[in-house]
C-alpha cells in the first residue's frame, strides 16, 4: 500500500476542509459576499439573462459531440459567456492562493474554475426560485416558480387592496363591491410589476449565497464539487467541466414558471 500516496490524499481533504469552513460557513460566506456589494448588482442579474443562452450552447455542444463533432463542441464549451462577477473574482483568488498554492493559472484552468463559479451562480438562481416559490405559496396560496407566475397575482392582489381602499362608500363595502365585480387590471401595471419584482429577484440572487453556500456547506456538496475541481485542474489536459446538472435544474425553475403562466392565460 502506497502510504504517501494515501498521505498526500488526506492532506487534499484537510485542505478542502478548512477551505469551505473558511469561505462557505456563515461567517465566511457574509465576507465572501461583501465583494458584492458594487457593480455585482448589474453583472449578477445581466447573468441570470445569460443563463438560458449558456444552457442552449451546452446542450448544442453535446449535440456536437455525439455527432463526431468534437471540435465544434469543445469550441461552444469553451465560451465565456457569464460576466465575472467580484465574488467570483475573490473566490477564484482564494482557490488560487489556498488550494493550489499560489501556482499561475493557465486558460484551462481559469476556464474550469469559470465552470465551478459559474455552477455556484446557477445554484443562487434555484435558490431565488425556491424563495418565489414559497413566497406565492404562503402569501397568496398558489405555487409560483418565478416571476412570470408571480407578478400576475401580486397585480392583481395589490390593485384590488387598492380599489377597496379607495372605495367611495368605505373600504368594507369596497370589499364585498370588488369581492363581486373583481378588478380589471391593465397589462402595463402587470409588467411594471414584473419589472419591479425582477429587481428584487436579481438583488435576491446576488446574494443567494448567505444562504445556498452554508446548507451546501454542512451537506458535503461544496466539498465534493471542489474535490472534483482539483482532480480535473490535475490533469495537464481534457475537456472542461461539462453540463452540470445545477444548470438543468435552475432552468427546470423558468420551464416551470413559463408553463403556469401559459395555462393561466389559456384559462383566462
Amino acid at each position: 500500500m502506497d502510504t504517501s500516496h494515501t498521505d498526500a490524499a488526506q492532506a487534499v481533504k484537510h485542505k478542502v476542509d478548512a477551505f469551505v469552513r473558511r469561505h462557505f460557513y456563515p461567517r465566511g460566506a457574509f465576507d465572501l459576499h461583501r465583494a458584492a456589494i458594487g457593480w455585482d448588482l448589474l453583472r449578477a442579474p445581466v447573468n441570470v439573462l445569460l443563463a438560458p443562452v449558456f444552457l442552449l450552447m451546452a446542450l448544442v455542444a453535446l449535440l456536437a459531440r455525439l455527432a463526431k463533432l468534437k471540435r465544434f463542441g469543445a469550441w461552444l464549451l469553451g465560451r465565456r459567456l457569464f460576466l465575472k462577477t467580484s465574488v467570483a473574482q475573490r473566490l477564484e483568488a482564494e482557490i488560487a492562493q489556498d488550494l493550489l498554492q499560489g501556482a499561475p493559472l493557465t486558460e484551462r484552468s481559469r476556464k474550469l474554475i469559470d465552470d465551478y463559479t459559474a455552477v455556484r451562480s446557477a445554484v443562487a438562481e434555484i435558490t431565488t426560485s425556491l424563495i418565489v416559490l414559497l413566497t406565492g405559496y404562503a402569501l397568496f396560496g398558489t405555487p409560483t416558480p418565478g416571476i412570470a407566475s408571480l407578478a400576475p397575482t401580486v397585480s392583481t392582489y395589490v390593485g384590488h387592496a387598492s380599489a377597496v381602499t379607495g372605495f367611495p362608500l368605505g373600504s368594507w363595502l369596497g370589499g364585498i363591491w370588488y369581492g363581486i365585480f373583481p378588478v380589471s387590471m391593465p397589462v402595463s401595471f402587470v409588467v411594471l410589476t414584473g419589472v419591479i419584482l425582477a429587481m428584487i429577484a436579481s438583488l435576491i440572487t446576488t446574494f443567494a449565497g448567505l444562504l445556498a453556500d452554508p446548507v451546501q456547506a454542512v451537506l458535503g456538496i461544496h466539498r465534493r464539487r471542489l474535490m472534483k475541481l482539483l482532480d480535473r485542474l490535475a490533469l495537464t489536459q481534457g475537456d472542461t467541466a461539462g453540463l452540470a446538472p445545477e444548470h438543468i435544474l435552475a432552468r427546470v425553475a423558468d420551464l416551470s414558471d413559463a408553463g403556469m403562466s401559459l395555462l393561466r392565460y389559456f384559462r383566462g
